[in-house]
């Protein structure tokens, strides 16, 4: 059975979508924190080419609920369709890993899909029209459909493009805003202004979608901490995303961002710097109606999440907390979120586990904050 192309990443917010490769890698990759699409060719996939896809897509799906409907008639749980995905045979290795994409997506429901690569929006207008009514006539279950897309492509795509394609189903666009500053933007290397992003934002929110803006914590380093903070609080107040998402900064090595980091022409914030950010983040967003998710691994406090403006000050609260701590006890709760030991502050409690990989890291590194970022850096 015939397969479909999977690319390498998606927000974790889609983790209950089926991806769909409209793009190959990023047409920028310029980025200097980014090491996703490095010495990889951008290529942009035809409409019949990713109609293939969606029709293996739904050949396989259909095959699965033939072979559900079948031996489980009554029940379409986890348990159920991973028996069938076992028993039913995809060819190779590409089609298991397919089939079992698809299962996966059936046990969620078959609701939500994502428009893979990095910038979905770079094809001609007329293309993604054509590709997402194709897409809503194949699944009719489909209730949302996002993609990931740079601020300066939405900025130079006319209302009545981003009006048509909101029209024909698109519903949700992820824009890495990253900062809102402009020396910050250049130090990174992200090939788009502030009064760009504010423009892009605003005319995706005026076509009705969702939009999910992402701010980076620690981006600017030392040097521009302030501003990076400040300056992203103007954009998203001018914008008033529907999601505000935050990505603390982890340097990865081959990266421009981590040479930057060795070469000491930008200085790394630590973990509590990077948690001061996000509290002056928040304490400078005002009259908008955004949702702040804190839902990446790399963020230190997942607890702060919330409405804005009726839980703002409870996600202050949270950072208050946190800063409120002894030394000992952040330096603690640092290694065991690290460890996943704890997933929220609130998860806090004294561990000899944690106390001991603290003694370990403290012996083997300078500091902790030192071993923290060696180990973050390996991980992504």
């Amino acid at each position: 059975m015939s397969c479909f192309e999977l690319g390498p990443i998606r927000p974790p917010s889609e983790a209950e979508s089926i991806l769909l490769r409209l793009t190959r890698n990023c047409h920028w990759n310029k980025c200097a924190f980014c090491p996703v699409y490095k010495n990889a060719k951008f290529s942009m996939r035809k409409p019949d080419e990713i109609k293939k896809d969606i029709d293996s897509i739904a050949r396989i799906a259909q095959k699965i609920y033939q072979k559900l409907n079948e031996r489980y008639p009554d029940r379409k749980d986890n348990t159920a369709v991973a028996q069938v995905v076992q028993d039913l045979n995809f060819g190779d290795d590409a089609g298991e890993a397919c089939g079992r994409q698809v299962a996966f997506w059936i046990f969620h429901g078959m609701k939500s899909l994502f428009l893979q690569d990095a910038d979905a929006l770079v094809l001609r207008t007329d293309h993604l029209v054509e590709i997402l009514n194709y897409v809503r006539d194949k699944f009719p279950t489909v209730e949302r459909i996002t993609t990931y897309s740079r601020a300066k492509t939405v900025s130079r795509k006319a209302f009545d493009e981003l009006a048509k394609l909101r029209q024909a189903g698109l519903n949700r666009i992820h824009i890495g805003m990253e900062s809102g500053s402009d020396a910050v933007l250049d130090l990174i290397c992200k090939g788009v202004t502030a009064e760009e992003q504010i423009r892009a934002g605003q005319n995706a929110v005026k076509a009705g979608f969702e939009l999910s803006e992402y701010f980076m914590p620690g981006v600017g380093g030392k040097e521009y901490s302030r501003e990076n903070v400040v300056e992203s609080a103007r954009v998203l107040n001018a914008t008033n995303p529907t999601f505000i998402r935050i990505r603390s900064t982890v340097p990865s090595p081959g990266t421009p961002l981590y040479d930057m980091m060795l070469d000491k022409t930008w200085s790394p914030l630590t973990d509590e710097e990077k948690v001061g950010e996000i509290k002056l983040l928040i304490q400078n967003l005002q009259g908008i109606r955004s949702i702040v998710q804190s839902d990446h691994i790399m963020n230190l406090l997942e607890d702060v999440s919330g409405s804005l403006p009726e839980e703002k000050d409870r996600m202050l609260a949270v950072i208050e907390e946190f800063q409120g701590m002894n030394k000992d006890d952040r330096e603690s709760f640092i290694v065991g979120r690290r460890a996943g030991r704890y997933r929220y502050l609130s998860d806090f409690a004294p561990s000899a586990e944690v106390e001991l990989l603290k003694r370990q890291i403290k012996s083997r590194y300078s500091s902790i904050e030192e071993g923290i970022r060696e180990i973050l850096a390996h991980y992504i």
